[in-house]
């Protein structure tokens, strides 16, 4: 079967390529290992996504605002805490911008507009249960297997896959990884004291919390333990939980209530040594798998399929070859540019923020007072977040 581009993964990077390149003649197919009962229905899995503006006006440029709206909670404002410290980081959109920081939406609930955006595309073609077993690629074509047995060839080839990215291991290309040794758990709960659309990150001693402020009285608890604290916290009943959460929120939101499922994620961050090779392309979370501490993975993921779609409509614009070498060398170095220094500061902040040794307290404590300090600093921090452009 012949594509002339093959996208590797049907999670929001690979379906939002997909729509940005759909009506330009191209036969687009899309290999994915889940069923395609399981993209259309994809289930709660705990996780808020915090959207840019600038993210937000891609999601609604493929058509997904009415899709989204009965999900989208307002980020209005931020704050950061370390320990017990009096001095703290408030995060406010800049005077000379409208509306909140951000937006909070559930993954689950991106995943399934995005879905139902390419399931009424003509020239997109879902591959489901799919299995990846060679790929084959040269000045030619891309020449992809899988374990099912399909033989499947493309102009261009690109891995969305996830930061353990099968595509870019069988393409040989390595990733730095940093596994920051915890686990990630996430809920929803409700609490009696209204978070007013305020966002908190809160760096405790033994443990990282984020309060992510969800519509009614409900918050998205975020906390990062060591993988064996985190495990005997989930497995408690649905009461105990609710009064360890309180005691270690110092009952800052009140009497609180189990309101979902809890999940448990690995902390590990990837960045891939290269991100474009011989007709073939990294988006998303396969070229960059940030740390979620300043909630910039997904929009990267996002901007990532941006910068690689124009590039790409360029090349077929001046009548080039989709799979060729320079569109895929400027989108490299474009994203490359676009993420290096927010991922290795926020590695080093995920770093600093959890070591609790007393060098790395009073580094803290420091930070947060420079920080406060610096009104510059918060606003372009804010402005990041209320970027309209890539």
């Amino acid at each position: 079967m012949t594509h002339d581009l093959l996208i590797i993964g049907a999670g929001p990077a690979g379906l939002s390529l997909a729509l940005a390149l759909r009506n330009r003649g191209l036969n687009i197919g899309i290999v994915e290992r889940q069923s395609s009962a399981d993209i259309a229905n994809p289930a709660f899995d705990g996780r808020e996504i915090a959207l840019t503006h600038h993210s937000m006006e891609i999601l609604k440029g493929f058509g997904l605002g009415d899709a989204l709206a009965p999900d989208i909670s307002l980020l209005a404002r931020a704050h950061v805490e370390d320990g017990s410290s009096p001095y703290c980081l408030d995060f406010d959109p800049p005077p000379d911008r409208q509306g909140p920081l951000g937006f909070l939406v559930p993954n689950h609930a991106i995943r399934r507009a995005l879905w139902q955006a390419v399931s009424n595309s003509a020239d997109i073609t879902l591959l489901d249960e799919k299995n990846l077993s060679h790929l084959d690629i040269d000045n030619a074509a891309a020449r992809v297997r899988t374990t099912q047995g399909d033989a499947l060839s493309a102009r261009l080839v690109v891995a969305a896959d996830n930061r353990f990215s099968d595509s870019r291991r069988l393409m040989g290309i390595g990733a730095s990884m940093h596994d920051f040794g915890r686990t990630m758990m996430v809920c929803r709960m409700e609490h009696t004291v209204p978070h007013q659309h305020l966002a908190l990150e809160w760096f405790d001693y033994g443990q990282t919390v984020a309060l992510l402020p969800c519509n009614g009285n409900i918050s998205s608890v975020v906390i990062t333990l060591p993988a064996h604290e985190n495990a005997r916290l989930m497995a408690l009943d649905e009461v105990a939980f609710a009064r360890e959460i309180e005691r270690r929120l110092k009952h800052r939101c009140g009497d609180m209530r189990l309101a979902s499922e809890r999940f448990g994620y690995p902390l590990v961050a990837v960045y891939a040594h290269r991100f474009a090779d011989t007709r073939f392309a990294l988006a998303g979370d396969a070229a960059v798998g940030m740390h979620p501490v300043t909630a910039h993975g997904f929009n990267f993921g996002l901007i990532s399929q941006e910068i690689l779609a124009q590039e790409l409509q360029a090349a077929l614009a001046g009548r080039a070859d989709l799979g060729e070498r320079a569109a895929l060398t400027r989108y490299e170095r474009r994203h490359r540019m676009a993420t290096m220094p927010l991922f290795l500061s926020t590695n080093l902040i995920a770093t600093l923020f959890t070591d609790d040794r007393d060098p790395a307290r009073l580094a803290r404590k420091l930070a947060l007072r420079v920080g406060k300090r610096l009104p510059f600093f918060r606003q372009q921090v804010a402005s990041r977040l209320l970027a309209h452009h890539a």
